[in-house]
């Protein structure tokens, strides 16, 4: 259920507290990281999307992104680590008129949990999926992720990580999600309209959201809040339906961002129904 911002005229009601658990008001995340921005996004995105609140329900694992599902002043479901998506397809299964949207992180959304996802896209289960990458573990010690860059340094690759790193909207698009978008939080407007597109259309959406994590990686490799901010305005290039192959996160070489992939085909419900029907 909804709550409703009971206000005198003389008190200062944020707009967007009747959506937030203000009990549970200061959040936990450091100063300088992005995942608040993120959040508050999406709560936007919800509001001017027009669906329907008491039918939407959000879903996260473990990790600082994960702490936004307890947060929300509505249905919300904080799940074990890398089954955010499972657990959401059984809501949209055993419900189809949710809106289900899934809030978590790169760790827990493409390492543990890398398998649900290419199968959630390959399957179109209908919800959104919106990842704040980090770049990092950001919450369980600043180990190295999917997403760290090469030569990064973390707890675990404290000589530089020798890996490369997931391309996000790569593996979406590959794996079969029919909307796929990427912002950084610094580019607020966008990511709100992508948001608020992803909530009104149907199938598998995934939109890839690059925020600083000042703790963990922020202070291994020397990068300030700031600096990264800076990243963001300097380093980005806006370019629509680029190649998906072409959007490594590589800030010497310049991150595209933009909406890359917007395409219609049947969700996991409708190919079922058809299935049954056909017996």
């Amino acid at each position: 259920m909804v709550a409703k911002a009971d206000s005198t005229p003389s008190e200062q009601v944020h707009p967007l507290d009747h959506l937030i658990r203000t009990d549970r008001i200061p959040h936990i995340w450091c100063t300088g990281c992005g995942i608040g921005t993120v959040f508050s996004s999406c709560l936007k995105a919800m509001i001017s999307s027009g669906i329907d609140l008491e039918k939407t329900c959000m879903v996260s694992g473990i990790g600082c992104t994960g702490r936004g599902a307890g947060y929300l002043n509505l249905d919300s479901f904080h799940t074990t680590h890398g089954r955010a998506i499972p657990f959401a397809t059984g809501l949209k299964l055993g419900n189809p008129n949710l809106n289900v949207i899934v809030f978590s992180g790169d760790g827990d959304l493409f390492a543990i949990g890398g398998n649900h996802f290419i199968h959630g896209a390959r399957r179109n289960i209908d919800m959104t999926v919106i990842c704040v990458n980090n770049l990092i573990y950001g919450m369980t010690g600043g180990q190295v992720a999917a997403t760290t860059p090469v030569n990064a340094k973390t707890t675990t690759t404290q000589s530089g990580n020798p890996d490369a790193p997931f391309n996000l909207p790569l593996m979406a698009w590959a794996s079969g999600a029919t909307y796929v978008a990427r912002w950084t939080m610094l580019h607020i407007r966008e990511l709100t309209a992508c948001i608020e597109k992803a909530l009104t259309r149907s199938g598998f959406s995934f939109i890839e959201v690059l925020a600083p994590c000042p703790t963990n990686y922020g202070r291994r490799n020397r990068e300030k809040s700031l600096e990264t901010l800076r990243l963001y305005r300097d380093k980005t290039i806006i370019k629509n339906n680029a190649d998906p192959s072409e959007l490594d996160v590589d800030f010497q070489k310049g991150v595209i961002l933009g909406e890359f992939v917007d395409r219609e085909r049947p969700t996991c419900i409708e190919n079922y129904d058809r299935t049954c029907r056909a017996f």
